[in-house]
């Protein structure tokens, strides 16, 4: 594997690295079009980033910010909300420069907290080594409603 190139996609171009995250959650299921189009919609507001790291002209790996406001830090926090690496790729360090650009975008943003979700053990080693701490004391609580709209989902 070559290089790797990290940059932010602009809605237009937010095909190739959907297409990856659709793989990966979604088994392959395209989100609704409704849905690409809230994506991109809050892409060009700049309540998301989409970042997407390629190799040898294609994309490898994605990450997905959100920036909101917290009233507990007085100001812009980030989640990763997903961030992705194909199989082939790992450890070749796509997920460290994906990071490192969150870092940096994060930065010139005024961020300076991020926080991020894991699944797995895996996943809780990465970034561990990569500098972040698991939060003690946090538990993750979360409940699905029935909606009565379909278009607002």
């Amino acid at each position: 594997m070559g290089v790797v190139e990290v940059t932010a996609v602009r809605g237009t171009d937010l095909g190739e690295p959907l297409k990856l995250l659709e793989g990966s959650l979604r088994e392959g299921e395209p989100v609704p079009e409704n849905f690409a189009r809230r994506l991109r919609e809050a892409l060009e507001r700049g309540e998301i980033e989409v970042l997407a790291a390629s190799s040898e002209g294609r994309v490898v790996g994605v990450a997905v910010l959100a920036y909101r406001l917290s009233v507990s830090a007085a100001g812009l926090f980030a989640t990763i909300e997903d961030l992705y690496v194909e199989p082939s790729a790992r450890r070749r360090g796509v997920g460290r420069a994906l990071l490192e650009a969150t870092g940096e975008r994060c930065a010139a943003r005024g961020v300076s907290y991020v926080e991020a979700q894991v699944e797995d053990e895996e996943a809780a080693t990465f970034y561990a080594a990569s500098g972040y701490e698991e939060e003690p004391g946090v538990r993750v609580f979360s409940r699905s409603h029935v909606l009565l709209d379909p278009e607002t989902s």
